[in-house]
């Protein structure tokens, strides 16, 4: 079976007709060209509204959410229940072989326990219900769901020794799932062009020591800082490069999956 290409998307490229169906026909032209592909989503956007009408609190740091159990129940519902389910009728009904799976799903997302998060400031922040990728994770069903011409659709749930399950920051399930598997390459797309610079510019390529730079002087912003660390795992753990596109451009994000980087995006490379 030859390597497959994972590709992260944030839910804000999933919550909207236009922009899902725009994200969903580059991918079903990923899938045509032959290209074997794992996809994993978020659902940020949908998530913070859930809780707004729930009454419960959203909490943030460096671009990862602090999950108390009331706030697990509603990250559950909405990635395993509305987002997964959509995103994945949208692409079978586009011709694409998907299943909808979440990290508990043939254990593929077993995670442990974050610890507490280091914050940039040195802080630590304990972050709740939050999983990091633990290295039992299980990617039988994920290969043979490849290897038998699905693709994949997997939200960032994960799975604990004890069967709770844990929320786990969408980039660092993506960065983690593309090591185990070997990936080709990592595609990371929200709505930004690929990493920008302190005037706004997409930076065309970075390594391992520009991405320590960036976080270092908080050039790189909170959200952005979970990416670039999902990628640098990635990048340590066997897969040759990342790309950080918009997914809104259907071209840019089906060109970063089959080609080089295109125009408006971020390479990110090893050492």
């Amino acid at each position: 079976m030859s390597a497959p290409l994972v590709v992260k998307l944030g839910g804000e490229l999933l919550e909207d007709r236009g922009r899902l169906q725009t994200v969903t026909g580059a991918l079903a032209g990923i899938a045509r060209a032959g290209v074997p592909l794992v996809i994993v989503h978020g659902g940020g956007k949908e998530i913070d509204a859930a809780l707004a009408a729930a009454g419960i609190a959203k909490r943030q740091v460096e671009g990862l959410r602090i999950t108390d159990e009331p706030t697990l129940a509603v990250v559950v519902a909405v990635l395993a229940g509305a987002v997964n389910t959509r995103f994945v009728a949208s692409l079978n009904t586009a011709g694409t072989a998907a299943v909808g799976l979440t990290g508990a799903d043939g254990g593929c997302g077993r995670a442990d326990a974050a610890p507490p998060h280091v914050t940039v400031d040195g802080l630590a922040v304990e972050l709740g219900r939050v999983g990091v990728p633990a290295a039992t994770a299980d990617m039988t069903l994920v290969r043979t769901l490849i290897r038998d011409g699905f693709v994949p659709v997997i939200a960032c749930l994960g799975l604990g020794a004890d069967g709770g399950l844990f929320n786990v920051n969408a980039d660092t399930f993506a960065g983690h799932l593309a090591a185990r598997l070997a990936a080709r390459r990592l595609v990371i797309a929200g709505t930004t062009a690929g990493v920008l610079d302190g005037t706004g510019a997409t930076m065309a390529q970075l390594d391992p020591a520009a991405v320590d730079r960036l976080i270092a002087d908080r050039t790189a912003t909170a959200g952005m800082i979970a990416k670039l660390r999902a990628c640098g795992h990635a990048l340590a753990h066997g897969v040759a490069d990342v790309v950080i596109v918009d997914g809104r451009d259907g071209q840019a994000l089906e060109q970063a999956a089959v080609a080089a980087a295109p125009a408006n995006a971020t390479r990110l490379v090893g050492r």
